[in-house]
């Protein structure tokens, strides 16, 4: 590749505003067309980005210069819409998760393999400043030895805010599949591979009412569990406990806490490209009734903050310069096999083993990886 290399993006919805805009800013990316099943959503979206042309999703895919298709459509087309890509000869990025069921996103990974061409898979949240300063602690024996990580996301619910909320009721959503994907994917860019997991989950209502928008008062049907709690085993021997929620009055966000041998580590939001990072040691010795506040060492955050296609970004890099790239498609579908184990575990009561693995550990960004240098 020598850039700018050519982008064209599939599904204009409420998400493609940000990749829009981060993706103008990057001078190694071009976006070149936009499409969309509404062809007036496709068009109003090029108009309001600059982008040159807008059309279907086929137009897209038939583009001769564009070299990577943007997969930013509801997850139950996410593997229909990434397979037609790579039969175009196109590499793939793609919205989280990277398909709903095994067989699917298995096939996927193994067609782009057998043509040459890349899958990269969000979220890309982990290649954020924030993430990566937590990481290098980490690596750097700030806590000692990870042993366990404890994560939580819980609120009262998307159909509160959202104007059309049933796709994050339906089969392949819930709080597992919509966030579950941030926090899994944090856990295994740190830990590794995931060897088994057990889950509890249940749901709030069997319906729910849409409260906002022209919609408002509209009843949906709640498809999946609404509140889980997940085990996860790690190959390395950490463990992970994580609560997934939209059932919670008491509104509590991006929780992801790591303690190890010599101290603890709170880590940034994994929705979020920055955040605070800052640990404890652990004490040798305390007096009885002298606990006290504990000192929190702060870590300076390092790094340029972006947003999403930053994943994009390091992939079309890392064609170019024939490395890995950090959020591939392999990532992806092992916190896909992850998260379907874990509603597995849901269903039969029992610990489920995960059958895939990552093949190497998930690389670190550098810290003078810079979004908006032209490399190509």
């Amino acid at each position: 590749m020598s850039g700018p290399v050519g982008i064209g993006v599939i599904g204009v919805g409420v998400i493609s505003d940000t990749y829009l805009e981060n993706l103008a800013s990057f001078p190694d990316v071009e976006v070149l067309i936009v499409g969309d099943l509404l062809l007036d959503r496709a068009k109003s979206q090029a108009e309001k980005h600059g982008v040159p042309a807008w059309g279907s999703a086929e137009d897209v895919l038939a583009h001769p210069d564009v070299q990577v298709v943007v997969n930013l459509t509801i997850p139950a087309a996410h593997i229909e819409v990434s397979a037609a890509a790579i039969a175009a000869g196109k590499h793939v990025w793609t919205e989280k998760p990277l398909g709903l069921d095994r067989d699917g996103a298995a096939q996927l990974l193994r067609d782009a393999s057998a043509k040459g061409l890349r899958v990269g898979s969000a979220p890309d949240t982990v290649l954020g400043p924030g993430f990566q300063t937590a990481k290098r602690a980490v690596a750097q024996g700030v806590i000692g030895e990870p042993m366990f990580a404890s994560t939580t996301f819980q609120t009262i619910g998307p159909d509160v805010w959202h104007p059309s909320p049933a796709f994050l009721f339906a089969e392949g959503a819930g709080p597992l599949l919509d966030m579950g994907p941030y926090y899994f994917t944090g856990l295994v860019s740190l830990f590794g591979s995931v060897e088994r997991v057990a889950a509890l989950g249940r749901k709030k209502f069997e319906e729910r009412v849409i409260a906002t928008g022209p919609n408002a008062g509209t009843t949906f049907p709640v498809e999946v569990p609404t509140s889980l709690q997940v085990l996860t085993s790690f190959a390395a021997g950490q463990q992970a406990s994580s609560l997934l929620s939209f059932d919670s009055a008491l509104e509590r966000h991006g929780v992801f806490e790591i303690h190890g041998t010599e101290g603890s580590l709170v880590i940034p939001d994994p929705n979020q490209f920055e955040g605070r990072t800052a640990s404890v040691q652990a004490r040798t010795s305390i007096s009885d009734g002298a606990w006290g506040e504990q000192e929190w060492i702060e870590i300076e955050q390092e790094g340029v903050v972006v947003g999403r296609g930053l994943g994009l970004l390091d992939m079309v890099r890392a064609i170019a310069e024939d490395r890995p790239h950090v959020a591939t498609g392999e990532l992806g579908f092992h916190v896909l096999d992850v998260l379907l184990s874990a509603r597995e575990s849901v269903e039969s009561g029992q610990f489920v083993d995960v059958s895939s693995s990552i093949s190497a550990p998930v690389p670190a960004v550098p810290v003078d990886f810079d979004p908006f240098a032209k490399t190509l």
